[in-house]
């Protein structure tokens, strides 16, 4: 029987809308949120009364297991699809396909119909289930459907795996969120009546719960219980001892279960059936029986005996393991396994499930797999033991759980190495090279990678000596070394690997030596932009990500923002499309340099304080963020740059500081900006000492202006060409190199050396990117050098304005409002489209704002 509806009107009448707008196109989107018990499944059900005729419903849920299964949902759905594509699914999720191919069969089965499709539980969402509903989201728009899903979000917090989801469809217009909130006194009242319970009471003990409501309503006899553990007992109480066996043994199973798989466990259950189901706990489509709510479930759970508990695991175990097994049923064998005290059982069925799981994406799954496996693996081989835990690694390294993938390939290691089984501990050294990085372990992970090269190097030429042989081009790069020893290392790999069809560790070959070249000489840019483009066209998924997310990094260290911000788009859109989450994370940290960079401080604080919010950012995310924050504050001019700064430093070693650039050169600016100018100058020399033997010109070059700029001469050292022009004292072409790249305040910064017409141009610069320190010390320096009239600060009119814009920024502002673009702006104001556009950026940083739009509306209000 249909729940009376209360308080929930608007809801439904919400979410029929996007019903009636979504099934004639374009497709929506609606997040169904609220406590345990709060009446989601009411109004879902409420919704599917209203759907019209022509419109399928597709009804799915999550199972609350231990480890959920891979695409739990849609093995649900795939007997209500249409025939062939129900069977293309069918065989995907045996194991036959990938998952893109389960995800495109849903795609063209929804596309040819409108449709209501309807998951429930997400927040017991397996990682593949939470990439089916981004992969969904991005292509609702062409397609005539309302996704409908429902999640507790009392349960989702910061590290919850559905957290990353709900913040990538943030950004998405069609998707809509509806909030149920707890019932009022009245609406409780409303439900106490004719019932003997006092309502104030009643509200009282629920809180206003629906669930917890009817619960305690259905148990008249009882004076009102304080839990619902005693309003599902007092359903319970009329029961025979059959049909409480019965119940008994559903709580054990899970929230659902298959009738024929409970009647092998109670062969007499249909005697029961009738009487269970009419308790009003549980429910039944003729295919599987489940409780209604998982608080009911828990609640029973909670009163059957441990070796009841034993025995009925060990019943379905058996009963599940006597005819042939399917992929998808291999989680659930596990959970079985485990709860049923079977360590045979356990090694025979999680390492399959884990197996399954990271072939349909869920890599955290698989990871809670593999780590079930190995609490029961003493018994085991050496060699079988290892192997877990290098699944075990690589799992947890694609599940962003970093740390401890870097402590199971150290074990996989040492047990290679007992085992004397050189060419496996040399690719478990490669693979360990390459997660150590991220890790901010630059020094160990270049050791590793050596001493992987030298083991595999005794085998002879093999697909792993070549992988070796890359990562090494890899760091190469990553350390700025000469390009011809990253080239080197390229040719060597494809020597001693080349095999048809590789084409991801061709073009990596490629990439890394031109990465190098970009680097140390200035070429190579268009080489690597090949690469990236050339694997993006030939579907190489991870090769294209990774190497888009390198892109990123390289053209930042550069500073060039026109490359940069379009490297930082690519990745984004392509990271998301593909679903690639590690990568795509990662882009929000260069994002925060990137917008570091430009001048517009205020989103690079959002974007730096996003990353280090985040519980699974790498070590070197988190330093990247972390500089950033140091220096928006430093150069903002308030007091605790330091402590960010210290942070940065104890996230990564000194080796990676360097390689990062930002991170060492961060070190000197806060000094110099603090007034510490010998301090500066001995951070600089430092930075310059630990670059000997490497070519690193946009460091080099910059910690040679800093020495050069707190009065030190500064030793020869590579420069790229802003700094090199500025060391030859040539501040206005550095300066305009700078306004090129698109850096106001590095330009800024190069024209302090300059004459007296240049120097005012810094102060205007400085104060109009809100550089307080530097701006003071440009005033200093000009007292110095008697250049007068020196202005003590901002001007009168900019004091005066609320939102600290100086008159030039509230010409350009009140032209944001007419939605001039910057060439427009230009235009009218007579000053050059780059200068339009650093002003645009001031304004935006200085209202706190992301967008023009924005800009315009704050000065419509």
């Amino acid at each position: 029987m249909l729940m009376v509806l209360l308080e929930r009107e608007s809801v439904l009448q919400d979410l029929a809308g996007h019903l009636q707008t979504a099934t004639g196109g374009p497709g929506q989107m609606a997040l169904v949120r609220g406590e345990a018990g709060i009446g989601k499944t009411t109004v879902v059900q409420h919704l599917i009364r209203v759907v019209p005729p022509h419109v399928r419903v597709l009804i799915s849920a999550c199972d609350p297991l231990v480890t959920p299964r891979p695409l739990g949902p849609l093995i649900d759905l795939a007997p209500e699809l249409d025939t062939a594509v129900g069977t293309a699914l069918s065989e995907a999720l045996t194991g036959l396909g990938r998952p893109g191919e389960v995800f495109e069969c849903l795609l063209a089965d929804l596309s040819g119909q409108p449709s209501l499709l309807v998951i429930e539980d997400v927040h017991w969402a397996d990682e593949a289930t939470t990439d089916l509903l981004r992969y969904l989201a991005r292509r609702l728009p062409d397609l005539p459907a309302l996704i409908v899903a429902t999640y507790r979000d009392d349960e989702i917090g910061p590290t919850h795996p559905l957290t990353g989801l709900l913040g990538t469809l943030a950004g998405y217009r069609w998707v809509s969120r509806h909030t149920l909130d707890p019932l009022s006194r009245e609406a409780v009242a409303q439900l106490a009546t004719g019932h003997t319970l006092d309502a104030e009471e009643l509200y009282r003990v629920s809180a206003g719960n629906p669930f917890l409501v009817t619960e305690i309503l259905c148990s008249p006899s009882e004076n009102v219980p304080a839990t619902v553990r005693e309003a599902v007992a007092g359903r319970l109480v009329g029961l025979s001892d059959l049909e409480r066996k019965v119940t008994d043994a559903l709580a054990v199973m899970g929230h659902r279960a298959s009738l024929p798989l409970v009647a092998s466990v109670i062969p007499d259950i249909d005697s029961a059936l009738e009487g269970v189901l009419a308790c009003g706990i549980l429910c039944t489509n003729g295919q599987t029986i489940e409780f209604r709510h998982e608080l009911g479930r828990l609640a029973v759970l909670e009163a059957v005996p441990g070796y009841r508990r034993l025995l009925v695991h060990r019943q379905v175990l058996e009963a599940m393991r006597h005819g042939p097994v399917a992929t998808d049923d291999l989680t659930l064998l596990a959970d079985h396994a485990e709860a049923a005290d079977d360590p045979a059982a356990v090694l025979e069925y999680a390492p399959r499930a884990a197996a399954h799981a990271a072939a349909l994406g869920s890599y955290r799954e698989a990871a809670a797999q593999y780590t079930r496996a190995l609490r029961y693996a003493d018994s085991l081989p050496l060699d079988k033991r290892a192997g877990l835990w290098e699944g075990h690694s690589l799992s947890c390294f694609l599940a962003r759980q970093l740390d401890e993938s870097i402590a199971s390939r150290r074990t996989a290691v040492r047990m290679r190495h007992a085992l004397g089984d050189g060419q496996r501990e040399g690719e478990d050294l490669r693979w360990l090279s390459y997660m150590l990085w991220p890790a901010g372990k630059s020094v160990e992970a270049r050791e590793a990678g050596l001493e992987a090269v030298r083991l595999l190097e005794k085998f002879g030429p093999s697909a792993e000596l070549a992988a070796a042989y890359l990562n090494m081009s890899m760091f190469a790069a990553y350390d700025h070394e000469e390009a011809a020893v990253a080239d080197c290392h390229a040719r060597k790999a494809m020597a001693v690997g080349r095999r048809p069809g590789d084409a991801g560790a061709a073009l990596q070959a490629q990439f890394h030596p031109a990465a190098a070249r970009m680097l140390c000489e200035g070429s190579g840019w268009e080489e690597c932009e090949q690469a990236v483009c050339s694997a993006m066209a030939q579907n190489l998924t991870l090769d294209a990500g990774f190497l888009a997310l390198l892109m990123c990094w390289y053209t930042l260290i550069q500073h060039d923002d026109a490359r940069a911000s379009a490297a930082v788009q690519r990745s984004q859109t392509y990271c998301r499309e593909h679903e690639l989450l590690t990568y795509l994370h990662c882009t929000k940290a260069m994002d925060s340099w990137r917008l570091l960079n430009r001048g517009s401080w205020k989103q690079a604080l959002d974007a730096a304080h996003e990353v280090l919010s985040h519980p699974l950012s790498p070590p070197i995310d988190q330093a990247i963020a972390s500089t950033v924050l140091a220096l928006v504050r430093a150069r903002g001019g308030e007091p605790d740059a330091g402590a960010a700064l210290e942070q940065a430093a104890h996230f990564v070693d000194r080796n990676c500081l360097i390689d990062l650039g930002i991170g060492w050169e961060g070190r000197v600016e806060t000094a110099w900006l603090a007034g510490e100018d010998d301090r500066a100058r001995t951070e600089a020399r430092d930075g310059l000492a630990a670059l000997a033997g490497r070519s690193h010109p946009w460091l080099s070059g910059a910690l040679a202006c800093w020495i050069r700029r707190t009065g030190g001469t500064p030793p020869p050292a590579p420069a790229a060409e802003p700094y090199a022009l500025e060391l030859a004292g040539d501040a206005t072409s550095a300066a305009a190199r700078w306004d090129e790249l698109g850096c106001p305040y590095d330009a800024a910064l190069a024209r302090l050396s300059g004459d007296a017409p240049t120097l005012r141009r810094a102060l205007t610069d400085f104060e109009a990117l809100g550089a307080r320190p530097a701006a003071a010390r440009t005033r200093a320096l000009m007292r110095i050098r008697g250049i007068r009239p020196v202005r003590s600060g901002p001007r009168a009119a900019t004091r005066a304005n609320p939102h600290g814009l100086t008159n030039r920024e509230m010409d350009v502002f009140k032209l944001l409002g007419e939605g001039l673009s910057d060439a427009d702006i230009a235009a009218r104001l007579y000053i050059t489209p780059k200068t339009a556009g650093h002003h645009v950026g001031a304004v935006l940083a200085k209202l706190g704002v992301h967008t023009r739009h924005e800009a315009a509306r704050r000065l419509a209000s």
